[in-house]
């Protein structure tokens, strides 16, 4: 990629971080469609997408917790088995012709069913089985590590549609969790980080910036409604990309 368009490629991570962000998504599968139109280099784009996952999934964990929208008793069943499930799946590179396309149909799935979802957030959650819970959690992990994403884009429609948390609290968990199963996906895969461009403390900085917006927009003023259409937004997109890459 010429020393031209990196503004242009900054400008478009801003973009992605902002608008992931206000779902509590960290924009990973954002950050991988918009650098591959770039044409970054290939086995850049897993490390460097994970790594602008835990910036503005961090800032997103924070901006959530302290607007209490989250929940530890639903977290945890969920984090005790992905970390490590994501670890293993950073070693992993399945064949594309295999995995994407399924996956672009489970997205554009949930997306569907989250843009035609009612909007009310007064339901009482009903969380799942703890063991249950692990063994989502395991395989979203693994997933996660396996894609190079955090695994929020799975978690949330999941729990959403089957009201395992309310809408706001979805958004504060799925930070947390694509936090720490970027983290954990990243040093999985720590070889690759050689290939991390050298413009990427630049891309880091401007997903900051738009994260830090979108997810204060997402965790105090967004209403639950353009949480919901936003996040079903963000999934067609996913999904759109697992085709086009």
């Amino acid at each position: 990629m010429t020393l031209e368009l990196i503004p242009f490629l900054a400008v478009s991570i801003f973009i992605v971080a902002m608008m992931y962000a206000s779902v509590g998504h960290g924009g990973a599968s954002g950050y991988l469609a918009v650098m591959a139109l770039f044409s970054l280099a290939p086995e850049a784009l897993k490390p460097t997408a994970l790594m602008l996952n835990i910036v503005v999934a961090g800032v997103g964990t924070y901006l959530y917790l302290t607007a209490k929208q989250f929940s530890w008793k639903v977290f945890w069943p969920f984090v005790v088995t992905s970390i490590p499930a994501s670890f293993i799946g950073g070693y992993f590179s399945l064949p594309p012709e295999i995995y994407r396309p399924a996956l672009g149909l489970v997205l554009f799935f949930a997306a569907w069913r989250l843009f035609v979802r009612k909007d009310r957030n007064d339901y009482e959650p009903n969380p799942p089985a703890k063991v249950f819970a692990m063994l989502v959690g395991a395989i979203l992990g693994f997933a996660s590590g396996i894609i190079g994403v955090g695994g929020g884009i799975f978690l949330s429609p999941l729990m959403i549609l089957l009201g395992w948390a309310r809408v706001r609290e979805v958004s504060g968990i799925a930070a947390l969790f694509i936090l720490v199963n970027s983290i954990s996906g990243l040093l999985g895969h720590l070889s690759a980080l050689q290939h991390v461009p050298d413009f990427a403390p630049l891309l880091a900085g401007v997903a900051l910036l738009g994260g830090s917006i979108g997810a204060l927009c997402g965790s105090r003023h967004l209403p639950v409604r353009t949480i919901l259409k936003a996040m079903s937004i963000m999934l067609f997109m996913a999904g759109g990309k697992m085709f086009l890459l």
